[in-house]
């Protein structure tokens, strides 16, 4: 049974025969059908054309449709209309009447995918030619184009109707036979072969381009064509370029950065290159940025980049490395001989005043100069050295430049020895106090001790007391240590007569935190010790740093009840200044200007001055490092108040201070 409809008609266009079929297809039964006028099948708006072909028709136009099929619209039963193939015949009836037959097929399915596939056929050109890149098909045999899409023409700035039917030697005469060299690479292997060159374009731009190259085979194998994708990749090489420049440079003084600059160490070192580096760091950069804040600090790090630009050669290599901390490195066989000179330089130049938008600064720089493979064999090594060179500059007093020595490498062994092994003995408790006593020279009664800390080591024996403080400032242990020592020291006060008092010296460092004096109450209250009898000592040194938080907490442990000394008087910038802003205890005279004092009479005009001064201001005045008679004789001439020294006692062990105590009061 046919799914085409079939239907006759007279020649006056009345239907006489109505299939199954068409019953189906149109929704209306045979019975209803039969005797209605053709046009009950085409659309409204159709059928006044309807007519009037079927009536030319009749008079003989079917011949021109005999054997086709037409096209047009149908409509059904229930008004919705829809595509229909017809093929018309005329044959005559029984009674010889003309009548027509057709044949009607409905192509709805057909029609649907037909535009479906042209809408996809749309879209697809639509996609290649609004692809943000060059796409293009070629014949893999002939490598003629089949297809060159509108980005790819402007890529090659040719319209795109130069490219259908042509190969690229035609087109790129000295050129595109390199194209077509690639192209039959491509062609010659399966799968997905990129190349990246770069193209000079007719405006003088120099864009980078990206090309993917990919074989399309026949069903049996064989290369069929060549399909390409070309993208302009300009901005993305730049950027990585910048990302690139950024990962290897300084943001704000566009100087080479740490890791960069270790990476060029490694590549010399690799090559057996010798060099040079010089470790710069400046010397009143923290301040700067402290009193005119980090906007100026910024402008002074880009100016002192520039200076040390001017100073290199090509070649050369300038970093920053840290806040203020830079970094040169001299290459070539002369780079040991420029060092010096470059060094010098260095330091001239930095010395010079910067001057920024809002202020005039000084900041200065300090140098430090290794050489490899002299001064190590690897950049580690030889990095480790510059550093050492650094800080002994640094040490001598900033300014100036310093050259390694194997003297440096004992020294920081030293330094790195004593720091692990201080915090061992810290740790382990292995710190002792030693007790000097300061005696009144009017009745000759000791009236304090001052608490000297000692350590041994298993090893090395006795370590001298600056060697070892000054490891526990610079590793960060003083607050510690300092903690330990005063509650050792308060301790053993306490088992002495309450009329005796301890002195314990403070480092700077101990100040720093603020917590000192919550510190000093806690352990007072643990110990028993009242504060009457703790005397706190400190030098010049810690006034420089701060003056007005120095003093603020020296005023808080005053409140405590516990008395302030000042160490070490004359050997600083001895501000008087500082007597009138606080009221010490006690000042301490230095042993140099009582060593001194017999055969110098500027020694003792100073002590003399002191004395004068403590006197005016109420304050007891203490000589340290008597030895010798003479010394005592001429203190007690001038009017010293109390002595403190060999002559009159060594440090002595804490269990021998009773003993020392009960001889005193025996003797007086």
């Amino acid at each position: 049974m046919t799914s085409d409809a079939i239907l006759c008609a007279d020649d006056i266009g009345r239907i006489t025969f109505w299939n199954a079929a068409a019953e189906a297809m149109f929704g209306r039964s045979a019975a209803d059908t039969i005797g209605a006028e053709l046009s009950i099948i085409v659309p409204p708006a159709l059928r006044a054309a309807h007519r009037a072909g079927f009536a030319s028709a009749a008079q003989g136009g079917y011949m021109k449709l005999a054997g086709k099929s037409v096209e047009l619209t149908a409509i059904k039963a229930d008004g919705s209309e829809f595509p229909i193939e017809l093929s018309l015949g005329r044959w005559q009836d029984e009674k010889g009447f003309h009548a027509f037959a057709a044949i009607i097929r409905d192509v709805s399915a057909r029609k649907l995918l037909q535009y479906e596939r042209e809408q996809a056929w749309a879209f697809l050109n639509t996609v290649i030619e609004h692809l943000p890149a060059m796409l293009f098909v070629k014949e893999a045999d002939t490598q003629r184009y089949l297809l060159m899409n509108k980005a790819g023409a402007a890529i090659a700035e040719r319209p795109q109707s130069d490219f259908l039917g042509r190969t690229d030697s035609e087109l790129f005469p000295g050129r595109g036979e390199g194209y077509e060299a690639r192209d039959r690479a491509a062609c010659a292997t399966p799968g997905v072969h990129v190349y990246e060159s770069e193209h000079l374009r007719a405006d003088g731009q120099l864009v980078h381009l990206r090309t993917q190259r990919l074989r399309i085979d026949t069903p049996q194998g064989d290369a069929r064509y060549l399909l390409g994708m070309t993208e302009d990749v300009t901005e993305a090489r730049r950027a990585q370029a910048e990302v690139a420049r950024l990962g290897a440079y300084d943001a704000l003084t566009s100087l080479r950065n740490r890791a960069s600059y270790v990476r060029r160490l490694d590549m010399l070192a690799a090559a057996a290159a010798p060099f040079a580096l010089l470790s710069i760091d400046l010397d009143r950069f923290k301040a700067v940025n402290d009193q005119f804040g980090h906007l100026v600090g910024d402008e002074v790090l880009i100016q002192v980049a520039q200076r040390l630009s001017e100073l290199t050669a090509p070649g050369d290599l300038i970093a920053r490395v840290g806040g203020d901390e830079f970094v040169m490195v001299l290459t070539g066989d002369e780079a040991a001989e420029q060092s010096h000179g470059i060094a010098d330089a260095i330091v001239t130049a930095l010395e010079e005043p910067i001057k920024t938008e809002r202020v005039r600064t000084h900041v200065g720089a300090s140098v430090g100069v290794a050489l490899y493979p002299s001064d190590g064999s690897t950049p580690e090594a030889v990095r480790q050295a510059s550093d050492l060179a650094l800080y002994r500059a640094k040490d001598h007093g900033r300014g100036t430049a310093c050259f390694y020595n194997e003297a440096m490498d004992a020294a920081a062994r030293n330094r790195q020895f004593l720091e692990i092994a201080l915090r061992d003995a810290i740790r382990n408790d292995e710190m002792t106090l030693a007790f000097q006593p300061v005696i009144l020279i009017e009745t000759g009664v000791i009236t304090s001790f001052e608490a000297l800390a000692r350590w041994t080591h298993a090893d090395r024996g006795a370590i001298a007391p600056c060697d070892f403080i000054q490891a526990a400032e610079r590793c960060g242990l003083i607050e510690e240590l300092g903690t330990n020592l005063l509650r050792k020291a308060c301790v053993e006060a306490a088992r002495w007569p309450g009329d005796v008092q301890i002195a314990v010296n403070l480092s700077p460092l101990q100040f720093q935190s603020g917590h000192l004096c919550e510190r000093v109450r806690q352990i007072l209250e643990e110990t028993g010790l009242a504060a009457q009898r703790l005397q706190l000592e400190v030098t010049e040194s810690l006034l420089m740093r701060d003056v007005d938080q120095t003093f603020e907490q020296l005023s808080q442990l005053r409140l405590l009840g516990i008395q302030i000394l000042m160490g070490d008087f004359g050997v600083g910038y001895s501000s008087l200044g500082y007597f009138e802003r606080f009221p010490f205890d006690k000042v301490k005279i230095d042993r140099s200007f009582i060593n001194a004092a017999p055969t110098s009479r500027a020694s003792q005009a100073i002590i003399k001055a002191v004395v004068q001064l403590g006197t005016s201001l109420n304050m007891g005045v203490v000589a340290e490092g008597v030895e010798t008679n003479e010394q005592m004789e001429m203190l007690t001439a001038l009017g010293c108040s109390h002595v403190q020294g060999y002559l009159l006692g060594k440090p002595m062990q804490g269990s021998d201070v009773l003993y020392h105590l009960h001889r005193n009061s025996s003797n007086c």
